[in-house]
């Protein structure tokens, strides 16, 4: 017998507490992101899964020897149209998804028959299993759930590697010829008026910063499908519920002409980096003075500073990215198949477009109509 047989106690706890000091350990001894900190998932679980109708489906496994808590799955049941999907707690809202364990745990884990097994019936009955946004196969998931091969997904994330002092990382990761361009247009900014460049400290100016968020995201993403996530009531709650921990995870930014914010940035940090999650731009008044890029080369000088190691764009691959120095990582997702007409919607999401574009409104789209999605966050 395996020496790791029967070494994992599996079991689904829906009133799982992510704010509770086991699971701050747990996090903090894991290979998972700033996207299962607790704070992150304590709100995805208390504000947007009742909202959205999705129910909790945690999974905890612990060391049977010892009862600790080994890794925990945060997960959902969502009813997407007539779909029933298992989903990790994610509602659009997070880059990167990953179990909540170490790496040496992981393998343990996938070493326990018993457990694996265990697990796989807890997750169903289901027509659909999808899991995208893997940045890695360190934990392959998908052999924890008996699920076909990870496939890669049509996008990437970006993250630039940072390093003192600031002009050295610019000439590094910008280049000279895009230094020129940022200095004529910080030359012009400053002739508008008085520029200042903060990241907010006090609820007012969180709030603030917010809704300037919201009012300027608004009109910029109207043309996509429902447009902006922050222009409905339960993301804003979420996004500004997290933004105002006054702690060091969440940060924002604001940008300022003559104490009016025109620009702010919404970050995570975790470890030694600092994920960009959301950010909205006056591009209407400082369209020709790119004010976005002046706004990501002041977080990575604020970042600099501070001493993080990483500037991570997260997923999407706009240009930008890579003129800030990003480098490409490749996402991939999992995705099985629990019923005929899941394997029927698997099936159409891997022919011709328009047959894509058809089953992904079967299996990401739920009723009402307003909550279609558009990717956009």
């Amino acid at each position: 017998m395996n020496k790791n047989d029967d070494a994992f106690d599996v079991c689904i706890d829906d009133a799982f507490d992510f704010l509770s000091e086991e699971y701050a350990e747990l996090f903090n001894g894991s290979d998972a992101t700033a996207f299962q900190h607790p704070l992150w998932l304590n709100s995805i679980y208390r504000r947007l899964v009742p909202a959205m109708a999705a129910k909790p489906l945690v999974i905890v496994v612990r060391r049977r020897s010892t009862g600790a808590m080994a890794a925990v799955l945060p997960l959902l049941r969502v009813r997407r149209g007539p779909m029933r999907t298992i989903e990790f707690a994610d509602l659009r809202v997070s880059d990167y998804l990953a179990p909540v364990c170490s790496e040496q745990t992981f393998a343990e884990l996938l070493q326990d028959k018993g457990a694996c097994e265990r697990l796989r019936q807890l997750v169903r009955p289901f027509d659909l299993l999808r899991i995208p946004k893997l940045l890695d196969a360190r934990m392959p998931i998908e052999n924890l759930l008996g699920a076909p091969h990870r496939a890669s997904m049509d996008t990437n994330a970006y993250a630039t590697v940072l390093s003192a002092p600031f002009e050295q990382w610019q000439i590094n990761a910008l280049g000279r010829s895009y230094m020129k361009e940022l200095a004529k247009k910080w030359r012009q900014i400053h002739k508008k008026g008085t520029l200042t460049f903060s990241w907010c400290e006090d609820r007012a100016s969180i709030l603030e910063a917010m809704d300037v968020m919201r009012k300027f995201r608004g009109p910029r993403f109207q043309a996509h499908g429902d447009g902006d996530l922050l222009q409905r009531p339960e993301y804003f709650d979420f996004y500004s519920d997290v933004a105002l921990r006054l702690d060091s995870f969440a940060r924002i930014y604001t940008m300022k002409m003559d104490g009016n914010v025109i620009a702010t940035a919404l970050g995570l940090t975790h470890r030694d980096r600092l994920l960009i999650v959301m950010t909205a731009f006056d591009i209407e008044g400082y369209k020709s003075q790119s004010i976005g890029a002046l706004t990501f080369e002041s977080v990575a000088r604020d970042c600099i500073e501070r001493g993080y190691q990483v500037l991570d764009f997260t997923i999407g691959d706009e240009p930008y990215k890579m003129q800030f120095g990003g480098q490409p990582t490749p996402m991939s997702s999992v995705t099985q198949a629990g019923s005929a007409a899941g394997a029927v919607a698997l099936f159409a999401l891997r022919q011709a477009p328009w047959i894509k574009q058809a089953a992904k409104r079967m299996t990401e789209f739920r009723l009402p109509p307003a909550r279609t999605s558009t990717g956009t966050r």
